[in-house]
């Protein structure tokens, strides 16, 4: 099915969720060019940021086409405000050191491999269509995790160390994750969109497979941060959007 006129807005919601996922994460990974350990890390973590983008601009555009308010995907990236973002919180989570951002690429595109693989069945052609390209990505963006994964876990033992305190600094970001809110809800029952409740178990157990083979132990269940689809980010978001949208809003209209 196409968006009707009742679920349109709700299909516009959920696209803008997944979009600013995407955004965020990019953005995240971006600030890691020229710094990160090896020059072979710059490109890939360039690339992993490019391919995040493009998501994003593909969602964000199919986003702004169905509200109707006549905003472009810049305008969705550049001149919202904070409580107007609906990304997770695991994505905006500041770099930290490189096995941070290792575990954070892990938990995070694993998840979207088992999301893009179960979208790729919505019966909204243009996600389903941004799903079946999207998994062949992020298929690559879950290998990298996992291979830097095992070589920092199976590693020395300061890079053993560092992995695992990556691992259980941003565990408990990944619940909100699997949460599902009023729009996932509506949309699932529509077959739009996927109840992300349903990835969890095979989510769990692939990382769980890496962490083991990392000769690392999987983090335990405590504090679970959520607010991210609701518009409420930590401290360090407002910063992030200063950096992200500066010159769009110092230069607007600009043509380059």
């Amino acid at each position: 099915m196409t968006a009707t006129t009742e679920s349109t807005p709700l299909v516009a919601q959920y696209a803008l969720q997944l979009g600013d996922d995407a955004l965020i994460l990019s953005h995240r990974l971006s600030e890691w060019c020229a710094h990160s350990p090896e020059l072979e890390e710059d490109v890939a973590l360039a690339n992993l940021a490019l391919d995040l983008l493009g998501q994003a601009r593909t969602l964000l555009t199919y986003a702004g086409s169905l509200e109707g308010a006549g905003r472009s995907e810049d305008d969705l990236a550049f001149l919202r405000t904070e409580r107007e973002f609906r990304n997770v919180l695991l994505v905006e989570q500041p770099n930290g050191d490189f096995a941070a951002t290792i575990a954070r690429q892990l938990y995070f595109a694993t998840y979207q491999s088992e999301l893009y693989a179960a979208l790729c069945d919505s019966t909204d052609p243009e996600l389903s269509a941004l799903a079946a390209k999207a998994v062949k990505e992020v298929a690559y963006h879950r290998d990298h995790a996992v291979q830097w994964t095992l070589r920092l876990g199976d590693g020395t033992e300061e890079s053993h160390r560092r992995m695992q305190a990556g691992l259980e600094q941003l565990w408990p970001y990944t619940a909100e994750l699997f949460a599902a809110d009023a729009v996932a809800t509506e949309l699932v029952a529509a077959g739009v969109a996927v109840d992300p409740r349903t990835l969890r178990p095979a989510w769990e157990a692939s990382v769980a497979g890496v962490v083991e083979a990392a000769t690392l132990t999987m983090p335990a269940d405590g504090w679970q941060p959520r607010g991210g689809r609701a518009g409420r980010h930590g401290e360090g978001f407002g910063l992030l959007l200063g950096e992200m949208q500066a010159l769009h809003r110092q230069h607007p209209g600009a043509k380059w």
